[in-house]
This record gives C-alpha cells, sequence and structure tokens, in this order.
C-alpha cells in the first residue's frame, strides 16, 4: 500500500508548488498589468490567480489525507 501512496504524496505535493507557484506568478502579472495599463485585463488574470490559489488548497488537503492514511498504515505493522 506504502508503494502507491509515498508517489502519490509526492505527485500530489508537487502540484501544490506548481498551484502555488501559478498562483504567484498570475498575482505579480495582475499587480505589473494593473499598474502599466490599469485595469484593463486585471479581472482574468485575477480569476487566474484565484483558480490557483484554490487548487493549492485542494491538493494540500489531499495530500494531508494520503499522510494520514499512510500514518494509520504504519502504525499497523
Amino acid at each position: 500500500m506504502t508503494y502507491v501512496l509515498v508517489p502519490l504524496l509526492i505527485v500530489l505535493m508537487a502540484l501544490t508548488v506548481w498551484s502555488l507557484l501559478r498562483g504567484v506568478v498570475a498575482f505579480l502579472r495582475t499587480t505589473r498589468e494593473g499598474l502599466e495599463r490599469g485595469e484593463e485585463g486585471v479581472r482574468e488574470m485575477q480569476l487566474l490567480q484565484n483558480r490557483m490559489m484554490f487548487n493549492r488548497i485542494k491538493f494540500q488537503g489531499l495530500a494531508i489525507v494520503v499522510v494520514i492514511v499512510l500514518l494509520m498504515v504504519g502504525g499497523k505493522n
């Protein structure tokens, strides 16, 4: 079971970091575009930022669930 859960945990952690980085980049682009062009085009980047941050929370939650399952399985050995 751990042979499946550990790679799954690694993938979920990587997806968490990826979503965090994309969210931060979207935030920085929103700020830069807001300063350069006013509010035009900023809404799309804000939606991307919100979507990426929601994905980050989702992947973190799934990773925590996998850790809990690993701890439960590891306690039985």
